[in-house]
């Protein structure tokens, strides 16, 4: 895993998914709480004192909440964005290299509507469509 990537974006998952024995009480069926424990072991993951210490001082981090909107609308990190897990459609970068990676990478974990756009954004920019400075 690239550790330039993960220092800049921080994604928080619902407690559901990222506390086994929680998956269990929720009655999923035992592949999930299967398939959470296989990602964990793949992944770089950080505890609550650490994510304390991002929450406070995020630097250029993007703090992602992926649960449902209503559950980040009862209560959420300041300054996290919610983007759901099943919501997560189209990436985009300068030319859809990193993009592509980055759809591939979230297919693996279990999105299913991801879509790389493949351009060059400058190319947008000279067609006259919008884009901020």
């Amino acid at each position: 895993m690239n550790v330039g990537i993960t220092s800049s974006l921080v994604i928080m998952i619902s407690v559901g998914l990222s506390v086994p024995s929680l998956v269990l009480a929720q009655n999923y069926p035992p592949t999930v709480t299967q398939k959470v424990q296989a990602a964990q072991k793949q992944i770089k993951t950080i505890g609550m004192e650490e994510y304390r210490k991002v929450v406070e001082s995020p630097g250029t981090a993007l703090i992602v909440d992926v649960r449902e909107p209503q559950e980040y609308a009862a209560g959420h990190v300041p300054g996290a964005i919610n983007i759901p897990r099943g919501v997560l459609e189209f990436l985009q970068c300068q030319s859809g290299n990193r993009a592509s990676l980055a759809a591939q990478s979230l297919e693996e974990l279990g999105f299913t509507r991801t879509t790389a756009v493949v351009m060059s954004l400058d190319d947008w920019q000279k067609a006259g469509n919008p884009f901020v400075k």
